[in-house]
């Protein structure tokens, strides 16, 4: 791996890092740029686990310092999560890589559609349908063990619906939940051999700093301006995965 990868993949971390303390939607820089640096499809879903896996650790920590904590209830939603993780990266190890890098965007467009539309989402009763609830958290189990792209706005939507509960709770279940599922999914890629763990390391490293950079200047950048700058990295990115041979 030459040095240039490394410091490309180190500043898209910052960027992404910060695009989703500020934003969200990092991962929509992250798998690309990993493709793009030689990277099977497979392998940069794999290898962007590691950053995701360190990023969530480090939230749900932040978390439990300002005392919001729900490990219980963390642990009941995310147990039909991970397990349509391990289904979703499966599938992800085992698409082609052409396929995969126009599945993907594809999704990346419509997850940028609706991250920057932004939709209000209006909290209501918690669900007492535990059946439903297993089914519709299994699906977006697969999705982000698949792709994982986007898949917090999934999870807030369904949270919201069936904790109830506020938002500030609503995105504690959300970092706790994609926490777990992801050590498994991690855990599939890993076995199948589609980890670059150096890339990976340099990928986590990015994204912990611009998690910190974003935190401490969310006033100064203004999250207008990420999505923005967001919307023309992914869509030039989505073109070239399209139609790269």
């Amino acid at each position: 791996m030459e040095l240039t990868q490394l410091v490309i993949v180190f500043v898209v971390g910052i960027v992404a890092g910060i695009i989703n303390t500020l934003a969200g939607g990092g991962s929509l820089l992250t798998l690309p740029t990993l493709i793009f640096i030689g990277l099977s499809g497979a392998t940069a879903n794999g290898t962007n686990r590691i950053a995701i896996l360190v990023q969530n650790i480090f939230a749900v920590s932040g978390f439990h310092r300002k005392g919001i904590s729900d490990v219980k209830r963390s642990i009941q939603l995310a147990l039909p999560t991970l397990m349509g993780a391990m289904v979703g990266a499966k599938i992800g190890v085992e698409l082609p890589d052409e396929w995969f890098r126009k599945v993907l965007a594809v999704i990346m467009v419509l997850v940028l559609i609706i991250t920057l539309k932004k939709p209000k989402i209006h909290l209501k009763k918690g669900s007492r349908g535990w059946g439903l609830t297993l089914l519709i958290f299994f699906f977006v189990g697969i999705y982000g063990g698949f792709i994982q792209a986007g898949v917090g706005f999934f999870l807030i939507m369904a949270l919201t619906v069936v904790t109830g509960k506020n938002l500030v709770y609503v995105n504690y279940y959300k970092v706790f939940i994609v926490g777990i599922y992801t050590i498994f999914a991690l855990s599939v890629f890993i076995w199948e051999g589609k980890i670059d763990w150096l890339i990976g390391s340099t990928l986590a490293l990015g994204n912990g700093l611009g998690g910190w950079i974003g935190s401490h200047s969310a006033v100064a950048l203004g999250e207008k301006w990420l999505r923005y700058v967001l919307a023309i990295a992914v869509i030039a990115m989505a073109i070239n995965l399209m139609w790269r041979g």
